[in-house]
C-alpha cells in the first residue's frame, strides 16, 4: 500500500523526534480583497503531537524510530486539516487567556475551564463556539497524555447553565435561491476576478457544494457531458475517509458549465486547483483558494447587488440550492443526491421552511 502521502521526516535521527511548534500558520495577509490561499497540502499545518516519545526508549534503533514516526503521521490524520486549524485556534486562545492571568493551561483545573467558559460568555461567543473551544482543550489533553478536565461535572454545569441562559438556536444565514443569485450574478463585471468569482458562485449554488469542497475542486474531477457535468468530490464533511462522492451539475438557463468554461479560458487553467487567487496585477496564483474567500466573495456581491452582506456567508449557496430544490417540488431523495446528506432530518428542514406557507391552517380564515 502506498503510504507517500504521509508527512513523514526526511531523514531518521536517533533521539527522539522535535515536535513542531503550535503557533506557525502561513501568511496570506499580502492578498488582495481578503483573498487568502489554501494551505499547502505538501506543508501541513502543525498539529499537538502526541506524546509517544515517552512510551519508547530515549535512543531508538532506526528502523522502530522509522515506524514510530509512521505512526504520529497517521495519528495526525485522525482529524480533517480544518478541524486542526479550529482546534489550534481555541488552544491558542486559551493558552494566551490563561497566561494572562496567571493560570495553569496544561494540566487545566476543572475551575480554570469553567471561568474561561464564563468569561467567553460574558464577551457574547455563542454556544457552539465555546463547544469547539472545550474539544479543542480536550484535544490538547488528550494528545499529551492528560486526563481532559472537560470531562468534571463543574464543567459540564457550567456550560449547561450557559445553554440554558444563551440558547442554542443558532444563527440562520439568508440563503441565496435562484431568484437572488440570478440578480447578484448581474452585477459581476466581466474581468478576470469577476469570471472566477461568477464560476465560483455558479458552480457552488448548482452543486450545493460546502465551501471547503468548492475550493478543493480540481480539474481533474470534472467531466463534461451533454447535460451537463459529473463532478467527483474526493473529500468531504461526511466523507472524511475520502472514498469519494459523484455528483451531477445540469448546465440549464444559468449556464454553469459555460461561466466555469470562461474562467478556465481566462485564467488559463488547464490542471491543478480549479479556484485560485488573484494578485492585484491580474496574476492567477498554482495555490486554492482558502475556504474563508468563498463566504468573503458571496459577502461581496451580496452588497453590491443591495442586500445585506452580514446576513450571507459561504453556506448561502448550500442552503439557497436546497430551498429552490424544495420550493420548486424536488423529492428528499433526488436532492440528497446532490447534498450528499447524511441526515434525511437535516434535509426535512429545508423543506419545511420552504413550504411554511403551503397549504397554511388558517389560509382558509385568516
Amino acid at each position: 500500500m502506498d503510504f507517500s502521502g504521509l508527512k513523514i521526516p526526511p531523514k531518521i535521527c536517533k533521539t527522539p523526534p522535535v515536535f513542531t511548534p503550535l503557533y506557525q500558520t502561513p501568511s496570506t495577509s499580502s492578498l488582495p480583497h481578503k483573498e487568502r490561499v489554501m494551505p499547502d497540502t505538501e506543508s501541513p499545518l502543525p498539529i499537538i503531537e502526541a506524546n509517544t516519545h515517552l512510551l519508547l526508549p530515549t535512543v531508538l534503533p532506526a528502523l522502530l524510530e522509522a515506524e514510530a514516526e509512521y505512526a504520529k503521521a497517521f495519528a495526525k490524520e485522525q482529524h480533517a486539516k480544518s478541524t486542526r486549524r479550529a482546534y489550534q485556534s481555541g488552544i491558542r486562545l486559551f493558552e494566551d487567556w490563561c497566561q494572562d492571568r496567571g493560570f495553569l493551561s496544561l494540566p487545566a483545573l476543572p475551575q480554570t475551564i469553567s471561568i474561561f467558559l464564563s468569561w467567553g460568555a460574558t464577551q457574547g461567543v455563542s454556544v457552539s463556539t465555546l463547544g469547539r473551544r472545550m474539544a479543542a482543550i480536550k484535544y490538547l489533553h488528550s494528545m499529551k497524555g492528560v486526563e481532559p478536565p472537560t470531562q468534571s461535572e463543574l464543567v459540564k454545569a457550567t456550560l449547561k447553565g450557559i445553554r440554558r441562559s444563551l440558547g442554542t438556536a443558532p444563527l440562520q444565514k439568508v440563503a441565496l435561491t435562484v431568484e437572488k443569485i440570478t440578480h447578484l450574478i448581474k452585477d459581476i463585471p466581466p474581468t478576470l476576478r469577476g469570471k472566477r468569482d461568477r464560476a465560483l458562485l455558479l458552480l457552488g449554488f448548482a452543486g450545493a457544494f460546502r465551501r471547503s469542497e468548492l475550493v478543493a475542486l480540481t480539474v481533474q474531477d470534472f467531466l463534461e457531458t451533454d447535460q451537463g457535468l459529473r463532478v467527483f468530490i474526493r473529500h468531504s464533511k461526511t466523507d472524511q475517509e475520502g472514498q469519494g462522492q459523484e455528483i451531477a451539475i445540469y448546465q440549464g438557463r444559468l449556464r454553469v458549465v459555460d461561466a466555469l468554461t470562461t474562467w478556465r479560458e481566462a485564467g488559463a487553467i488547464t490542471e491543478g486547483p480549479l479556484f485560485r487567487p488573484l494578485r492585484k496585477g491580474g496574476k492567477v496564483l498554482d495555490q486554492a483558494l482558502a475556504a474563508e474567500s468563498v463566504a468573503d466573495i458571496v459577502k461581496r456581491y451580496a452588497g453590491v447587488a443591495g442586500f445585506t452582506p452580514q446576513e450571507y456567508a459561504g453556506h448561502s449557496l448550500r442552503a439557497g440550492f436546497l430551498t429552490s430544490a424544495a420550493e420548486n417540488g424536488a423529492s428528499l431523495f433526488k436532492m440528497m443526491e446532490v447534498s450528499r446528506h447524511k441526515s434525511v432530518d437535516t434535509l426535512k428542514g429545508y423543506i419545511r421552511r420552504a413550504e411554511l406557507f403551503k397549504d397554511h391552517a388558517g389560509s382558509k380564515f385568516l
